[in-house]
């Protein structure tokens, strides 16, 4: 079984054809810089460039980078401020040929890791972390998506979480990997604090480099890195788009 998913980015936005039987990419993914500025109609037409670009005509499967509810953006990280309280599903809609399912970024690397990653087959409260520009969460509670968390933003000794611990902190401070890891096992102890989770999944471009801080952790949790890594996107896009009922 196949489906269609797309990731939206603040620099990037890919797609791809997913197998959706094994939850991994079929043939080589299209990737086109996101247009700057950001806003939602150049976005659109990109989304349809790469969905045409594999003559896909079925339902799609779309992350954006913000809280998503019935379709319309709620907030809009790292993307054009324009997109808050815009209908993204109808946009889209309107620029291609089937129907779209949207979703948190973040949620969508979570459903493909729990149905084909790092959680597979986990029970309990499983939460996804995923450490860029910010800090993206997925929130499951014996494999059900709790959607729409943004525990990127849980205080932190008085500020953001992202803002001391996402790995973008760690390239603009130029900290070293034991020095950002200082800083994640902070972030976590607040989050375990609150959540008491039984499992963290740690995803982002710096779950490629897990043997560099993920083991100088100290949490009581059992933290692995993400398996699906730069993909999780894409095939959790295209996975909620074939498993959610069209509204």
């Amino acid at each position: 079984m196949q489906g269609f998913g797309v990731d939206i980015g603040g620099s990037g936005i890919k797609g791809c054809l997913v197998d959706l039987n094994q939850g991994r990419l079929v043939g080589e993914r299209q990737r086109i810089e996101t247009p700057q500025p950001s806003l939602p109609e150049p976005v659109y037409d990109v989304v349809a460039r790469i969905v045409g670009a594999f003559e896909w005509a079925g339902r799609v499967g779309v992350t954006f980078p913000g809280v998503m509810k019935a379709g319309v953006a709620h907030t809009a990280a790292n993307v054009d401020k324009s997109w808050l309280g815009t209908d993204v599903d109808s946009g889209l809609s309107s620029r291609i040929p089937g129907s779209v399912e949207t979703l948190n970024d973040a949620d969508a690397a979570g459903l493909a890791e729990m149905r084909y990653g790092a959680g597979r087959d986990r029970g309990g409260v499983v939460l996804m972390l995923t450490f860029g520009t910010g800090i993206g969460s997925a929130l499951f509670v014996d494999g059900r998506l709790v959607p729409n968390t943004e525990f990127g933003h849980i205080q932190v000794d008085g500020e953001d979480g992202e803002r001391r611990a996402s790995a973008a902190a760690r390239e603009r401070e130029e900290l070293t990997y034991p020095e950002w890891a200082k800083r994640v096992d902070r972030y976590l102890d607040v989050l375990e604090a609150g959540l008491w989770p039984d499992l963290i999944i740690v995803g982002g471009g710096v779950s490629k480099k897990a043997h560099k801080w993920v083991p100088l952790l100290s949490t009581r949790t059992p933290v692995v890195p993400a398996e699906l890594q730069n993909d999780a996107g894409i095939v959790g896009a295209a996975l909620a788009a074939a498993e959610r009922p069209e509204r």
